[in-house]
């Protein structure tokens, strides 16, 4: 059965803008379509926001943007809160050029927004990938974001999509040079991410059934 997506874009650069709808519109499951909503600054976020007829589905939004002080909406993360308070469905990720630490965790205590990008991750594939999380209410942190929390807050762990169901056909008992028959990644980066994964953990040089036991004490699996 066919679903109709409505996404809202909202940056100051049009080819930005155009480049989200192009890998977006190369989104693997056909029987998806998605309907483009967008906005170039806070003045035209804030009106579309306002007077669209219906609510969107999916929210992406710059946080850097000309302002419009007549209504207080000087940032993406403004547009972020009128959505979650007009639109509480809406699923918002955020995008950013700051990679600073202090801007990170505000964007995250205030919005908590189910994604957080560093524009300088962006990849087609983390696009993609980022969408597909959004999409199935996973939150989704680019690489950036996870290495700092990762740095920041060393009580708690933080992974990935393609890490958690790694983990996941681990526990099943799929071997890792099988993973690839479920998931889009070549066996080299499944090792790969494993062993980062054993590093994260503190447990380097331990075999995958002692993985899989601290991520289930860790709360990582799925």
């Amino acid at each position: 059965m066919s679903q109709t997506i409505n996404i809202l874009i909202v940056d100051d650069h049009q080819f930005i803008i155009q480049g989200y709808k192009n890998v977006i519109n190369l989104f693997p499951d056909k029987s998806i379509t998605f309907n483009f909503i967008e906005a170039s600054d806070c003045k035209s976020g804030f009106e579309t926001i306002s007077n669209s007829p219906q609510p969107f589905d999916v929210a992406f939004l710059d946080v850097s943007m000309p302002e419009y002080p007549e209504k207080n909406i000087n940032t993406g993360e403004d547009l972020a809160k009128l959505i979650k308070e007009t639109m509480p469905e809406c699923k918002i990720a955020l995008l950013t050029m700051h990679s600073e630490s202090l801007k990170v965790m505000s964007i995250i205590e205030e919005i908590n927004p189910l994604g957080l990008v560093i524009k300088n991750d962006l990849t087609f594939d983390s696009m993609i990938l980022a969408l597909t999380s959004i999409l199935n209410g996973d939150t989704y942190y680019s690489d950036s974001v996870i290495k700092f929390l990762n740095n920041q807050q060393k009580e708690k762990v933080y992974i990935d999509v393609i890490d958690r169901q790694i983990l996941h056909y681990l526990n099943k008992g799929v071997n890792y040079d099988d993973i690839p028959l479920y998931i889009t990644i070549s066996s080299s980066s499944v090792k790969t991410r494993k062993e980062n994964l054993k590093d994260l953990l503190g447990i380097s040089g331990s075999d995958d059934a002692s993985l899989v036991s601290v991520a289930r004490d860790r709360g990582l699996l799925l």
